[in-house]
């Protein structure tokens, strides 16, 4: 695009109610948040267990800063590969149950690592038509054949395995998908990917630390299945930032050798890194923050199941309320806003076309009298 069509590219997505615009937090992530200079309580926050403010992590980073210092200076390949990184990557694995792992800065990163060091030209990549953005764009750029089935359409997927002429397939796959909060059926995915050859790539950022007692929707896989590869990320239940693929040691290995987004970018501060496990003990121990999110995940579905406006049924913190006019959808938004609630407008190219919603994001913070303020706001028909 020219630099001359930007204005007038911007006006048509003002004209069509789709251009995004930033509102800047001035509190600690939480429940109760000051947005622009006013009061919320915030249902926008992927912070699942609401660690992103716990004392014992800010603690850890503070202490991880005076141990490391901030930067990391270099990629992992020259010297910025720190104990404190290593140390992480070893209690990531375990607790995942995998042979190895490795950090990353960002799940979007992680993912194109992941799929572009698996398949190129000739081979076959296999993904959810609802996938999120970064693993459709790692499959575009790792050259590959890319194939989209239906939402959670096995069958569909086997009919593509069966007729591909390609040797090497992979198959990748949101374990809870973001927009809705239902779940891939990863059991049958995996004896799918047994059945015909395939990787299994697993995306589990909104699993992990929530599905599996923390593990991730991973956790009732059979972790020694050389062919699972399963990425999760530590910024949202885990209450920091980054994200780490864990695999075999073999596919590790690979990653670190020819996983470009690894190779060619600065590690991650160490810091950072130091608060890892202890952020996994919390995780380990949040038996009790689990029990209020399936609380008050039954109470949503409660209030929502049986309405013309429920999306897919989820047993995640992630429950959509589906609109699907773009305008209708933030005059809503805009309108809880009024009384103190800060919920998303989710709009296309995010999700499929008419199907805006308000994405409700719920914590283990949050109060049950702040979540039906919350409904009692939204139309019941």
């Amino acid at each position: 695009m020219r630099p001359q069509d930007l204005s007038a590219a911007l006006l048509e997505l003002d004209a069509s109610h789709r251009r995004r615009q930033r509102a800047t937090l001035e509190t600690p992530q939480g429940v109760d948040v000051v947005i622009d200079g006013e009061e919320y309580v915030s249902f926008a926050s992927n912070d699942y267990l609401g660690l992103a403010d716990h004392p014992a992590l800010v603690r850890a980073i503070q202490e991880g800063v005076d141990r490391w210092g901030v930067g990391s200076g270099s990629s992992h390949l020259v010297s910025g590969h720190s104990l404190a990184h290593q140390q992480a990557e070893e209690a990531l694995a375990r607790f995942v149950g995998r042979e190895a792992a490795l950090l990353f800065g960002s799940g979007y990163a992680a993912n194109l690592a992941v799929i572009t060091s698996l398949v190129g030209r000739g081979d076959a990549v296999f993904a959810d038509r609802l996938n999120h953005a970064s693993l459709n764009d790692a499959c575009l750029l790792s050259r590959a054949e890319f194939r989209r089935f239906h939402h959670n359409d096995l069958e569909q997927l086997e009919h593509m395995l069966q007729t591909t002429p390609a040797k090497t397939r992979l198959i990748a796959v949101d374990a809870v998908f973001s927009m809705d909060g239902d779940e891939a059926p990863l059991r049958e995915l995996l004896a799918l990917a047994e059945r015909y050859d395939a990787w299994l790539y697993v995306d589990d950022a909104h699993g992990f630390g929530v599905l599996g007692g923390g593990r991730g929707a991973i956790a009732e896989l059979d972790s020694r299945a050389e062919r699972l590869v399963c990425m999760a990320t530590l910024g949202k239940a885990a209450g920091l930032a980054g994200a780490f693929v864990a695999g075999s040691q073999t596919v590790i290995d690979w990653l670190i050798n020819n996983a470009r987004t690894y190779i060619y970018t600065t590690a991650q501060p160490p810091a950072l890194a130091a608060a890892i496990p202890v952020s996994l003990r919390l995780i380990a121990e949040g038996d009790e923050r689990r029990e209020r999110l399936r609380e008050l995940t039954a109470q949503c579905q409660m209030r929502l199941v049986g309405t013309k406006y429920v999306g897919a049924a989820s047993r995640t913190p992630i429950q959509a309320f589906i609109i699907g006019d773009d305008e209708a959808t933030l005059a809503l938004a805009a309108r809880l806003r009024e009384q103190g609630f800060w919920v998303p407008a989710i709009r296309p190219p995010t999700v499929p076309e008419n199907s805006a919603r308000l994405r409700l994001s719920l914590s283990a913070r949050h109060e049950p009298s702040q979540l039906a303020a919350v409904l009692d706001l939204l139309p019941a028909d």
